[in-house]
Parts: structure tokens; C-alpha cells; sequence
């Protein structure tokens, strides 16, 4: 079972999927620049999950 479901009707619209991908991009930058790099990270594989499996995949 995949950790996202890219074909739920949550992610049907195109702003959705990028918004999600983004935000947690967005928290990735925000972690690294407070000074704690191990949310960054975390931040950072999440976000570049879902663009994997949102905005590439799909």
C-alpha cells in the first residue's frame, strides 16, 4: 500500500497536488534555516515524495 494515493479524488485537482508538494518543500527551508536539519530532512524526503509520486508519476 503506497504511503500517498495519487488517484483519490483529494488530489484529482492540479493546485492541490502542487500545493501539498510545495508546502512541504516550503517547511524543509524553514527547518534547515531555524537549525534543525533533521526536520529538514524529513521535510525535504516528504516533499520530494510527493512530487515523485503527484506531480511526475501521475
Amino acid at each position: 500500500m503506497p504511503l500517498v494515493d495519487p488517484e483519490h479524488p483529494f488530489f484529482a485537482k492540479t493546485w492541490v497536488r502542487w500545493f501539498w508538494t510545495l508546502l512541504t518543500l516550503g517547511m524543509a527551508v524553514v527547518e534547515f534555516a531555524m537549525g534543525a536539519p533533521g526536520w529538514g530532512l524529513l521535510f525535504l524526503a516528504a516533499g520530494g515524495y510527493l512530487g515523485w509520486v503527484l506531480l511526475i508519476r501521475r
